[in-house]
């Protein structure tokens, strides 16, 4: 097959334009329903459920990361021949969504209650048939390839539906229950918060020491919080601390308010730390609750849920922080302040939706009982039913599982899901199933709502149809993987664990957990707006591509650890998808088909058989990385394969096959069809629309998505083979760098005359030396003027060049002259601070190994421009 036309790149433009493409080729394959899988089939399951963004978020660089990875995933297994589902959907967000329609109402001058709660949540439904879920346009822009018609929202009928039985099953149980207990408190929100939805930040304040009591019945305590004080109703010292043993069991007095409060020991006192004396505020404080609880002291709350202070008294009615400095000025006045710091910089916690300090606050709320949950959550990974990925992360997830504290479930919003237990005469308590009527007359629900978490706990099975037993249930449970940030490992992946296990008779929710980092800006800083350093990828869909935007997060995924990105990897990205392009273009243009079966091993050239011992090499080494989410190396091998060895090797060898004609070109365009059919094959799980476009129009193939996965054959590696274009490779580079150094123009032909070609076993390879080299044969009157021995594993090649007339000498001098001088400069300049001791003496030691570095480097360069200005002669 010598006529190329019928190979020509047909419908392919000279360049890879994605944001041409991109929108229409994703479309393509949903309407082709590759995304959709049968659960039915006979085929092997491969599950994964995507982490549900809120319904008010956008596309950031942490989902991008995410989506990438489970995308990867996903094509992979699809490819291989299992039935894939990646399950969409979106978590209702309660505090989040309740804030954004809170705020329209403000513009319009109405709050919540002025419309009651049923027209509220209906406002909000209506802001999220509206407004809610960009992020899954976005998600189309990445080119996910979830199953959108199975797209889920944990308040539509079937999740709700989950989330009531479960929460009866808890109960009737005995592992839901009711009680007064420290919770992290907004008093902005007005209500109780998870961990998650607390972010702690260094912030400046103060720490007063103050003395309760008088003489040798007094003892001093330190507080950050001096308004706190008016709820005191211990002060605490270790069992074991000399210094207090005398006041242990006798009682000071409060300033301020003239009540007495009882001296306890509780081992839970550090006496190292301040005066090893705690005031004790079991109704502001949680460690405190917990030595209430322990030694019965009363907890009195002295704040309401907007944090004014309600204890009797001149502070009555005040703001906790207007209420602060008020306190201290009275115990000032009194004599009771011992010392100020200030500022102590201290660790407080936040609201992540608005910023407010977090209030610790005692409240009647919901909980779970967490412990036998924990200890089933634990015991799967440590018997092996679920894998952690990196494994040294495993050790955080047993810190976090049997270390928990009963997890408060109830908020006091309006949006989510009503806690569905009721309350009738006589005390009564009722809670009522899915499937159950409510009780009637004289009966009111429970007004709070539940915890996020708590719905997005059973993401795993409810999304299946639990509690009923369909077949995507029974196919795609227990999912194949979950992949989310360390980050979020004890809020959500723990939970789900738990409940996962709870709820389906003990079979765990994954079978494996891949962790990943956070990614931070180039110096390593982690994002935020007030730093002005957040990248959108947005931004980078719009500029670079999906393709070059999902291989530079994919490449950056290394397990368990933080990626730091910038906008030139993303760059050098799209060079790489435009590389890609270029590449298979031109092998189409040369005839490269799949059409034709690559010969036998014995009937090719060396260049060949090392292309497909490579290929077959880099298929094994991507699948032992994918299956060990190592996604960074294998990004890496790919493409290095690609760029180094296809690309900037291969092709170039393929050249001079297919110049000499007949079945040695034939044989060489049936190895470029096959080996760039492999690599799109490949990186089609990292970059799809370019791979797609590419591979279509290699192969007229119907789809990449629902192509095979490459396999390796059965041939073995040609280590002789391997050994010879090993030796091209060097001579070439040699011989490149030589030129280079003379100032040869890199396409121009230089006449040279080979020695050694046979002894180093590369006489077979000569053309194809000389043709990458920019060689060609010596004439009659051929001079070498210059010459350079490459020294190679079977002998030493000598290579003779005539470059005359090949270099402008006069140009080149004046080049090298000012290079000199350059060099010269630096040398200087690193002398003279290297030899100033009171640089080296005190400057870091990297600084000056860095300045040792650049003299060598200056040293080396004199030497050897002298050395090329010196062969130039008078």
């Amino acid at each position: 097959m010598t006529d190329t036309a019928s190979h020509q790149p047909r419908d392919l433009p000279p360049a890879w334009e994605p944001a041409s493409v991109e929108a229409e080729l994703y479309e393509r394959w949903v309407d082709a329903g590759y995304f959709s899988p049968d659960a039915d089939s006979d085929q092997p399951a491969f599950s994964i459920v995507l982490p549900p963004p809120n319904v008010t978020g956008s596309l950031h660089m942490g989902h991008a990361l995410d989506h990438s990875i489970m995308d990867a995933l996903t094509r992979r297994r699809r490819m291989q021949g299992y039935e894939t589902l990646w399950q969409p959907g979106m978590d209702h967000a309660g505090i989040a969504t309740q804030n954004v329609v809170e705020r329209e109402l403000a513009n319009e001058g109405l709050n919540r209650h002025d419309l009651g709660r049923e027209a509220f949540v209906e406002r909000v439904w209506e802001w999220k048939s509206e407004y809610g879920g960009r992020i899954l346009g976005q998600m189309r822009r990445l080119g996910d390839g979830v199953d959108w018609a199975r797209d889920r929202f944990t308040m539509d009928e079937g999740l709700s539906k989950a989330v009531q039985t479960i929460f009866k099953k808890l109960y009737e149980d005995g592992l839901i229950y009711r009680a007064e207990r420290i919770i992290n408190w907004c008093p902005r929100c007005l209500t109780a918060l998870s961990d998650i939805e607390v972010e702690h930040s260094d912030d400046e304040g103060e720490l007063v020491s103050i003395r309760y009591g008088d003489g040798d019945r007094s003892i001093v305590v330190a507080t950050t919080r001096a308004e706190t004080m008016l709820g005191d109703t211990a002060v605490a010292v270790h069992p074991d601390d000399e210094r207090y043993r005398h006041l242990v069991g006798t009682e000071v007095e409060l300033p301020l308010t003239g009540r007495l409060i009882p001296v306890v020991a509780d081992e839970h006192v550090d006496p190292s730390f301040g005066t090893g004396a705690v005031k004790v505020t079991p109704a502001h404080d949680p460690n405190d609750f917990e030595i209430g609880r322990r030694h019965s002291l009363p907890a009195i709350t002295i704040m309401d849920e907007r944090a004014n202070i309600t204890a009797r008294g001149p502070f009555e009615g005040l703001d906790r922080f207007e209420a602060r400095p008020a306190v201290v000025a009275a115990l000032r006045e009194q004599g009771r302040i011992v010392a100020e710091k200030r500022p102590y910089l201290h660790s407080v916690g936040h609201c992540s939706r608005c910023d407010t300090v977090v209030e610790p606050r005692l409240s009647l709320q919901w909980f779970v009982k967490v412990e036998p949950l924990a200890k089933a959550a634990g015991d799967a990974v440590r018997d092996g039913r679920t894998t952690i990925h990196p494994p040294e992360l495993a050790k955080r997830y047993f810190d976090w599982v049997d270390n928990m504290h009963d997890w408060c479930i109830s908020r006091q919003l309006w949006w989510g899901h009503r806690i569905p237990v009721w309350y009738g005469p006589n005390e009564k308590v009722m809670c009522v199933g899915p499937d159950e009527e409510p009780p009637g007359e004289g009966w009111t629900q429970d007004p709070d709502v539940l915890d996020t978490w708590f719905s997005s706990a059973l993401w795993p099975f409810s999304t299946l149809g639990w509690p009923d037993q369909t077949a995507h249930l029974a196919k795609f449970y227990p999912n194949s993987v979950l992949v989310t940030g360390y980050d979020i490992l004890f809020f959500w992946v723990t939970r789900m664990m738990m409940f996962g296990l709870y709820a389906m008779d003990g079979v765990q929710p994954f079978d494996n957990v891949f962790l990943h980092g956070l990614i931070r800006d180039s110096s390593g800083k982690k994002m935020s707006k007030s730093r002005g350093n957040v990248i959108d990828p947005l931004d980078w869909l719009d500029r670079f591509g999906a393709d070059a935007t999902r291989f530079t997060l994919t490449r950056g995924a290394n397990p368990g650890s933080d990626m730091a990105i910038a906008e030139d990897w993303a760059a050098g990205s799209r060079n790489f998808c435009n590389k890609l392009w270029n590449a298979t273009r031109f092998a189409l243009m040369n005839g490269a088909t799949v059409e034709v079966p690559v010969p036998a091993r014995d009937a090719l050239t060396d260049a060949d058989r090392w292309i497909l011992d490579l290929t077959d090499a880099v298929v094994s080494e991507v699948d032992e990385l994918f299956d060990d989410y190592q996604f960074a190396k294998l990004c890496d091998a790919l493409y290095h394969f690609t760029w180094d060895e296809l690309c900037d090797w291969y092709l170039e060898l393929a050249k001079v096959q297919i110049a000499e004609g007949g079945t040695r070109a034939d044989s060489t365009r049936a190895v470029l069809g096959h080996v760039f059919d492999t690599v799109l094959r490949l990186l089609h799980p990292i970059t799809p629309f370019v791979t797609e476009r590419l591979w279509t129009t290699l192969t007229g193939g119907e789809s990449l998505v629902v192509a095979a996965w490459p396999s390796t054959s059965a041939a073995e590696a040609d280590t002789d083979a391997a050994r010879r274009i090993a030796g091209v490779q060097k001579l070439v580079t040699e011989v490149r760098r030589f030129r280079n150094d003379q100032g040869v123009k890199p396409g121009q032909r230089v006449p040279a005359r080979l020695s050694g070609v046979d002894e180093a076993g590369l006489s077979a390879l000569s053309g194809a030396v000389s043709s990458l080299a920019r060689l060609e044969a010596p004439g009659e009157a051929f001079t070498a003027s210059a010459s350079i021995e490459v020294s190679l594993p079977g002998g030493h090649v000598h290579v003779e060049l005539d470059l005359s007339g090949t270099v402008d000498l006069a140009a080149e001098r004046k080049r090298l002259e000012k290079d000199l001088a350059a060099a010269q400069k630096e040398l200087t300049t690193t002398e003279a601070k290297l030899g100033n001791p009171s640089f080296t003496d005190k400057a870091p030691e990297a600084v000056v190994a860095k300045i040792r570095s650049r003299r060598e480097l200056a040293a080396a360069e004199i030497t050897r421009i002298t050395a090329r200005l010196e062969s130039f002669g008078d």
